[in-house]
């Protein structure tokens, strides 16, 4: 006779059965995957024009067909040059994923890391950790990434080690990211150290204290697992910002130079606006709102599946 042993769902599992049952967050997925693809297309035709080191078509001039309005050959209209506004949105969207994808490998590790040391060993080690991201933190975002991306944008275009870096990626793109990054991760780190703060104390982590596991394989073997949820709630909640915060930026020029970001096609839009260039705003304007709405419901919702407690309370109200 066989016995069927029935093994509880993962976190994972649960999360998605509860996405599934959200209309709206099956909605932004859907556009989130739309966008993903554009993306995808946009680093295709990006990395074949710079491997085969020709001028992308999105960069080609034609002022014959300068300033036109919305047609069939062009959905967006042309910009000043000439240049179809659709391929230069397209590319805005390769930006905008570069710069939250770039500027996760800063945030993650470090936030993950120092929250994990101040939330685990506490006493001297969290309060040194408390202090830097207070510092950190009281600082007004736009002022610290502007000059950390000043900086660093200055140091790499006169290295000449930097060279190499500098024609796979933008320097200005580079600079962004990391301004962003060393200003981002202030929110992780509160958020797992509060986390490692209350899981040092329970009982799975003192039986492992008690057989002999080290503070390391406790910290990341044994707690991590359990709280790795929220850096990818923190990672959904915070891509909207940085793409924002990344259009602030260029639209003060301290932003990507080479390449068409969203905020740099609004910041030369603006120009021509009273020429009722209205097409030009419109495109990177709309593209940017979709994906933030999008990113904004469905970090929402994904936050409400991952969370025991939010669906401990929504359990109970039923």
């Amino acid at each position: 006779m066989n016995t069927r042993v029935d093994r509880p769902e993962s976190l994972w599992a649960i999360a998605w059965q509860q996405l599934r049952r959200n209309r709206l967050a099956m909605a932004c997925l859907v556009i989130l995957i739309v966008y993903t693809s554009v993306w995808l297309y946009a680093e295709g035709t990006f990395w074949f024009a710079r491997l085969r080191d020709v001028t992308p078509a999105y960069k080609v001039s034609n002022y014959a067909i300068r300033n036109q309005p919305p047609s069939t050959a062009h959905w967006l209209g042309t910009n000043y040059a000439g240049r179809d506004n659709f391929g230069q949105v397209v590319q805005g969207t390769r930006i905008a994923f570069e710069i939250a994808i770039l500027t996760s490998v800063i945030v993650i590790p470090l936030g993950f890391f120092l929250g994990a040391l101040a939330g685990y060993f506490g006493r001297t080690i969290d309060t040194v950790i408390v202090y830097l991201f207070s510092v950190v933190g009281s600082v007004p975002d736009i002022l610290l990434i502007t000059a950390i991306s000043y900086v660093v944008r200055g140091v790499v275009e006169r290295s000449p080690s930097m060279q190499t870096v500098t024609r796979y990626i933008d320097s200005g793109l580079l600079a962004v990211c990391v301004g962003l990054g060393f200003t981002g991760w202030v929110g992780l780190c509160r958020i797992i150290r509060a986390e490692y703060l209350k899981h040092r104390e329970r009982q799975y982590v003192l039986a492992a204290r008690s057989l002999g596991a080290s503070n390391m394989a406790i910290m990341f073997r044994h707690i991590a697992p359990n709280v790795s949820h929220l850096i990818i709630i923190n990672f959904s909640l915070r891509f909207p910002g940085l793409i924002l915060t990344e259009a602030v930026l260029s639209y003060l020029g301290v932003g990507i130079a080479n390449e068409p970001s969203w905020g740099a096609i609004i910041n030369d839009a603006k120009q021509r606006l009273w020429l009722g260039n209205w097409w030009e705003l419109a495109g990177a304007t709309a593209a940017m709102f979709f994906l933030v709405l999008a990113l904004n419901l469905f970090g929402d919702a994904l936050r409400d599946a991952l969370d025991p407690k939010l669906r401990t309370a929504e359990a109970g109200t039923v």
